[in-house]
């Protein structure tokens, strides 16, 4: 391990990057708790990290220098501060997410893999732009779910409670059951009411939100073009009156019907256009905005008078706001 260590050192002085981190990533595999102490592991988790920074692997990097950081106590001021700051830069470009689970046994799961060990908090780093499903399970307990998108420079926040498994409360209302005095049966007991399957009505509201934020999207978005296209127009129209007046034989009444390939039939037919265009775009994004009232209003309507409930439960509305976009993101089954 010291002999990685020095050869690292040496490849970092010298600016050789991809050396360093080959010599350090050696040295940390090869570190044992048994004949290396927690300095020594510190601070080759943290070198480590700092050669991925150089070499722009920041989601390892943020792992390596976190790691280190856990035993700051052992590391003296100057290299703790080289390992904060390169923490920071690190996790500027990875998404970061601090997980708390209830079990603290629970397995935890990241995209159908296990990670390899159990706590009650966790602080994980992804690369960021991509969505990603958190699993937590253990004995006894139904398992929880929970996805996140990952942002760039964004710390999620994740609380997991497992709630205990039906199984397990049948199980311990049996044994309570057994403990109990013994009571006499009856003689006749009636069948359990059959569960009804559900209506197919009951899942055209979701059917419907979704059109109408589909509907209201493309209608903001398509009447914004349109309208962006008006625009163009009208700076084209503007550019053109303005040079055929400074023309010397321009005058107030030259255009008076004048015939369509002349300079004042461009005219005509740059404001035609631009008209046209301005007035569709602003009749699509008005439309757009009615739908897209229209169905957010219908998230908040009780349609029990239409004989069924609908499932608030399962409609997840949250806003989101950060460097990369702006709106609400809104997740469920229908």
């Amino acid at each position: 391990m010291k002999d990685h260590v020095r050869r690292g050192q040496r490849a970092r002085n010298a600016g050789r990057w991809s050396e360093a981190f080959a010599a350090y990533k050696a040295a940390f595999d090869a570190a044992d708790p048994t004949t290396s102490t927690e300095r020594e592991r510190a601070e080759i988790a943290g070198e480590l990290g700092l050669c991925e920074v150089a070499l722009h692997k920041y989601r390892d990097a943020a792992e390596h220098l976190a790691k280190s950081l856990e035993q700051r106590e052992a590391l003296p001021d100057a290299l703790e501060r080289r390992f904060q700051a390169g923490q920071r830069e690190a996790v500027k470009r990875v998404a970061t997410l601090v997980l708390s689970v209830d079990p603290p046994d629970a397995e935890v799961l990241i995209d159908g893999e296990r990670i390899g060990r159990t706590a009650r908090t966790y602080t994980l780093f992804f690369e960021p732009g991509g969505k990603h499903m958190v699993r937590s399970r253990a004995p006894g307990h139904a398992d929880a779910f929970q996805g996140f998108l990952g942002v760039a420079g964004v710390e999620h926040e994740m609380t997991m409670e497992l709630p205990r498994a039906a199984a397990s409360s049948a199980k311990e209302a049996s044994s309570a059951k057994d403990t109990a005095p013994a009571t006499p049966t009856p003689l006749r007991t009636l069948p359990a009411a059959r569960a009804q399957a559900p209506s197919p009505w009951a899942s055209w509201p979701g059917t419907l939100r979704i059109t109408g934020i589909a509907v209201a999207t493309a209608g903001v978005t398509v009447g914004t073009i349109l309208m962006v296209r008006a625009g163009k127009l009208d700076d084209d129209l503007s550019a053109r009156r303005h040079l055929l007046q400074d023309e010397p034989s321009a005058s107030a009444s030259m255009c008076w019907q004048a015939p369509r390939n002349s300079p004042c039939g461009e005219l005509a037919r740059l404001q035609d256009a631009r008209n046209m265009f301005g007035r569709a775009g602003l009749a699509t994004v008005i439309t757009g905005g009615v739908v897209g009232a229209v169905t957010a209003a219908s998230f908040f309507t009780d349609f029990s008078f239409l004989r069924f409930k609908p499932s608030q439960d399962r409609v997840n509305v949250s806003p989101v706001a950060n460097g990369n976009e702006i709106g609400a993101r809104i997740e469920g089954v229908w």
